[in-house]
């Protein structure tokens, strides 16, 4: 079950700050090495930055639009149903994440919740959906109106994962 927790202050204080550059930097740099120790000392139950964020963060294997070889991304899963909304952000950089270039080249890709992984189809949002989508994504974590603005001309695509079988 995906869980996001907005009640405790320190939480939110965290997302605010990683709307400045140097955390948003070292956030990029840093957050996904410490989410990968976490995950393995957790069986892929927990993520360092969902469990300081509040955020409902997944796991998103996607498979290698060059290699082929399964990679695994935290994102942040926002619940649509039984879909999943994720945004490739990539922290306001002017390039999109790998995993966005994977998803394009392979839609089809395994999201763990709490351990427990699960098939999806991806497919990029556009038009009335991927703003509403966006906008509440903002309501979640406000530092994406920053990632946005930092992204330069590059839009931050939004792609909806939809349960296959």
């Amino acid at each position: 079950m995906i869980r996001y927790v907005d009640a405790d202050p320190v939480r939110r204080a965290i997302r605010t700050a990683t709307t400045s550059r140097p955390l948003a930097w070292l956030s990029a740099r840093v957050l996904h090495r410490i989410d990968g120790v976490v995950v393995r000392a957790t069986n892929g139950r927990s993520t360092f930055s969902g469990w300081v964020s509040g955020l409902p963060v997944v796991l998103l294997t996607t498979t290698g639009a060059r290699t082929g070889l399964a990679r695994t991304t935290p994102v942040l899963g926002i619940p649509d149903g039984a879909a999943l909304i994720v945004l490739a952000a990539n922290f306001g950089k002017t390039t999109h994440p790998a995993w966005y270039h994977n998803v394009r080249a392979t839609p089809e890709v395994d999201v763990a919740v709490d351990g427990r992984s699960r098939r999806y189809h991806a497919v990029e949002l556009t038009g009335d959906d991927r703003d509403h989508w966006f906008a509440r994504a903002v309501e979640l974590n406000p530092g994406w109106l920053r990632y946005r603005t930092w992204a330069g001309e590059r839009a931050i695509p939004v792609v909806q994962l939809t349960p296959t079988g």
